[in-house]
């Protein structure tokens, strides 16, 4: 009796964890799938000071219009550093890299583009990969319905 619970005891801690490794497996593939083609990335930019004013009006319009018209573009969301407002970073999100692509040929991110090089010290592209894609998504509905 003793042999035979041990042998039971054994068998079903092996197939739980085949059923565990199965079910890990299952949701890290769901996790990538969404996470697939998609492209995060934080810029990193430094503006001249004196252009401060002038570049800030200019890249509130190059956002507005990427989240606004464009499909593929799910987030550009610019931000200053509270200390040091020169020091701007940009979280940018894009549903795979055929959005990314149309993104830099549309007139407003060429317009940005151009009209700034002047303007920018530095520029740094940081690819990021998202860890948590389930939550991100409620993010931005949770902000949607965030009292102003």
């Amino acid at each position: 009796m003793n042999n035979y619970l041990f042998e039971f005891r054994n068998r079903f801690r092996h197939l739980f964890l085949i059923a565990l490794t199965i079910i890990i497996l299952f949701c890290m593939n769901n996790i990538a799938h969404a996470q697939q083609g998609m492209i995060v990335r934080i810029s990193e930019i430094d503006i001249h000071p004196d252009y401060l004013k002038e570049y800030i009006a200019i890249l509130k319009h190059e956002a507005e219009a990427s989240v606004k018209i464009e499909p593929g573009v799910i987030a550009i969301f610019p931000m200053l550093q509270r200390d040091n407002p020169t020091q701007v970073r940009i979280l940018e999100i894009y549903r795979d890299q055929k959005a990314y692509q149309s993104h830099l040929q549309t007139e407003h991110f060429l317009k940005y583009k151009t009209t700034t090089l002047h303007m920018i010290k530095s520029l740094k592209l940081v690819d990021m990969d998202a860890l948590d894609v389930e939550t991100a998504t409620q993010l931005f509905s949770k902000l949607k319905s965030a009292p102003q």
